[in-house]
């Protein structure tokens, strides 16, 4: 007689329980690999042998870009209002407040600024254990105030996405999101400040129909989940099968939306080599 018995089935774990990185000694990959999370670490967050990329957050990227992971952040502080009073199963005040102290972060995204092997650059990470990297108000200012920043220094910006869209309980105003940042990408192009988009694992809804298409170049993580609306909403609206891989990386690419897709092993000294070449 087995030990141990399972009682109930089909048990779930709930979003707001599940962590972007591993938080034990060991990680699982999805194909059955046992990886000492220090080798992981080590490895770029990347799966040994089977380059699977496991999602990270904002802090796990800027350890892997900036040089000796030192940088200094722009409006750490920043956090959203309730201006709708929005209420669905619980008030958008108590959902902030509670994701704040799970995610230990003010909002779903993170900009700072620092070196990438010795080049000065602006970076803006989302974090998807906020609310699903939902694009509200503070994400729009903040990447707003970040690219501003860029255009005072003169230096590149990077935007890193990972998000599930625009964030419901803010309805209209985080639509409005999409118009300001694309605005502010304008006057990079207009100032000759490269800006550079990386769209990791998911990135959909208006964040892709916005600022994470926008970039000089477009560039994602191998097998990264890339498109506007959800598989199974185009396949009942278009009432056809889908291809093979449709909306990965990969397939976005073969389609020309994207430049390249890069292992975020070698992110680093793609993206320093790419920005010495726009600078000459």
């Amino acid at each position: 007689m087995s030990w141990f018995k399972r009682s109930d089935k089909g048990i779930l774990t709930p979003t707001e329980s599940k962590r972007e990185v591993p938080d034990g000694l060991w990680f699982k990959s999805p194909a059955g690999k046992i990886v000492h999370t220090r080798e992981l670490k080590n490895n770029a967050y990347v799966v040994p042998d089977e380059d699977f990329h496991v999602r990270i957050g904002s802090e796990e990227y800027f350890e892997v870009l900036f040089d000796e992971g030192k940088y200094t952040e722009l409006d750490p502080t920043m956090e959203s209002a309730d201006p709708l009073k929005f209420k669905d199963t619980k008030p958008y005040p108590k959902r902030i407040k509670e994701s704040q102290e799970k995610s230990q972060l003010k909002d779903a995204v993170r900009t700072a600024y620092g070196k990438m092997n010795g080049i000065d650059i602006t970076i803006g990470c989302m974090d998807f254990s906020f609310i699903g990297g939902s694009m509200g108000s503070v994400v729009g200012e903040k990447i707003a105030r970040a690219m501003d920043h860029s255009l005072q220094t003169k230096k590149p910006f990077l935007m890193i996405s990972r998000s599930g869209g625009a964030r419901m309980m803010e309805a209209g105003l985080s639509l409005m999101q999409m118009a300001k940042t694309s605005a502010k990408i304008a006057l990079l192009d207009a100032a000759k400040i490269p800006y550079i988009s990386l769209l990791t694992d998911p990135t959909t809804g208006g964040v892709t129909a916005s600022y994470a298409m926008l970039g000089d170049f477009n560039i994602a993580e191998p097998g990264a989940l890339i498109g506007f609306a959800g598989p199974r909403v185009i396949r009942e609206t278009i009432g056809k099968d889908l291809p093979k891989g449709f909306q990965s990386a990969e397939f976005v690419l073969e389609h020309g939306f994207l430049d390249f897709i890069i292992d975020r092993r070698n992110m680093k000294n793609r993206l320093s080599t790419l920005l010495r070449m726009l600078q000459n």
